[in-house]
């Protein structure tokens, strides 16, 4: 991932406090996860965030409309006012995760990811999934899919939608005046146009035979696009295990597309001689450049804070000597989950409380898990491929840890005690 470091160690709390939980209320979903893990929590999330620090101003003056994610126009007419595709990236998943939360009075949700977009837009979760991977195979930009994560899981878990406000994403599309997007326009919202065929070819000059193989890429990615569509959700899912079950289908969907991609890029790139693929690896340099060259220059205060990231990236560091991490964390647990609060409301009996807590560690280890400190992105998209897919496989071996906790927690409560839990996450931040 290219772009500085923001944030980190000596900023974690402003991280749960600004981007993750914006009020008072939303900050009783708290995180713990021991200093390391609120570290690790803060690096990985902060990363490249003084390129997207206007985001969540995009966000919050709604200068897009939610006809942006049409699918006959996925960009709205606004597609060529903005030069950094996170600023509109932020616009759009805010329009329309927000539209129908809360009457779409609120300026923002607990759960947005720290540039300003949303991995959870009602009942759809990672509506710009093929984008992700094309941004991440052939420019080696991972910053969008480097956000999801932890708190998307989180959100899995204690949806902030009520199901009345997850029905309106399901609603005729039909319906005159309609200000919520539907969930099929959601998962429709990755470009259409697919692979970057004609900024490929312009940098490669193919021949004929090189032609016809970028033309087979282009069809396999497109089809690759079309498989994740089919992991739409056709209904919103009303419990956190659903809620579950939708991000494995979608994880799944982009592995596969991962895998149907790999032979014909691997074909493409092997026909090239080695001026041309060098041309075709500097589309990512480029792609650093560019939008480089449109962010606001680094403040002493910014560099300061890269610079105490970078410090909590070295291999020496151990937050459990750092007094300030100690600190940070010791707040952050008064903030964590309400499991008390849960376990009174619910009546919970003792095994209960007990699998209730193993649900608890087992979801804030994938906050340490999926939240790295960054590694030089590899120099060509076929060695980029692999690194996106094991991504991708670890985010789906927690979302299956989680879930098996989630299960065993739910086993033996009745369906009162149940409903009383996917209660708890509307309830929170209204």
């Amino acid at each position: 991932m290219s772009g500085r470091m923001g944030l980190a160690l000596a900023g974690a709390t402003l991280v749960i406090a600004a981007v993750l939980l914006p009020n008072k209320a939303e900050a009783q979903f708290g995180l713990r996860g021991g200093p390391l893990g609120v570290a690790r929590f803060a690096v990985g999330h902060m990363l490249g965030l003084s390129r997207l620090r206007h985001s969540r101003m995009a966000v919050r003056g709604s200068r897009y409309r939610s006809a942006a994610l049409r699918s006959q126009d996925l960009r709205g007419a606004e597609r060529g006012q903005l030069s950094n595709p996170y600023v509109l990236r932020a616009a759009l998943t805010a329009q329309a995760a927000l539209s129908g939360w809360h009457g779409g009075r609120r300026p923002q949700g607990w759960w947005r990811h720290p540039d300003g977009s949303y991995g959870w837009v009602g009942p759809v979760f990672w509506p710009f999934a093929h984008d992700d991977l094309t941004t991440a195979i052939m420019f080696g930009d991972t910053t969008s899919l480097s956000f999801y994560g932890y708190g998307d899981i989180y959100a899995a878990i204690f949806s902030p939608y009520a199901a009345t406000e997850l029905a309106a994403y399901t609603a005729p599309q039909s319906r005159r005046g309609r200000r919520v997007p539907t969930a099929e326009t959601l998962c429709e919202a990755s470009d259409t146009g697919g692979l970057p065929v004609d900024r490929i070819a312009a940098a490669v000059t193919p021949n004929e035979l090189q032609r016809t193989a970028l033309d087979e890429l282009a069809s396999a990615w497109n089809a690759a696009r079309d498989a994740i569509h089919t992991a739409c959700p056709e209904q919103a899912p009303a419990t956190a295990s659903e809620r579950l079950g939708l991000m494995r289908e979608r994880l799944e969907a982009m592995i596969k597309a991962i895998d149907a991609v790999d032979a014909p890029l691997a074909k493409f790139t092997g026909l090239l001689n080695d001026d041309q693929r060098a041309r075709l690896n500097a589309l990512a340099s480029d792609r650093r450049a560019a939008l480089a060259s449109h962010q606001p220059k680094d403040s002493q205060k910014d560099a300061a804070r890269d610079a105490q990231a970078t410090a909590a990236c070295r291999p020496d560091y151990d937050p459990r000597y750092d007094e300030k991490a100690q600190r940070q964390y010791e707040q952050l647990v008064q903030q964590q989950w309400p499991a008390n609060d849960i376990a009174s409301t619910l009546h919970l009996d003792e095994v209960a409380r007990a699998r209730l807590e193993v649900l608890q560690d087992t979801t804030l280890r994938t906050m340490q898990t999926l939240s790295a400190c960054p590694t030089e992105p590899a120099a060509t998209p076929q060695a980029r491929l692999p690194a996106v897919k094991a991504r991708l496989q670890t985010m789906l071996q927690a979302v299956g840890d989680v879930t098996d906790a989630l299960d065993d927690f739910e086993a033996d409560l009745s369906d009162e005690q149940k409903a009383g839990f996917e209660a708890i996450g509307p309830k929170r931040g209204a």
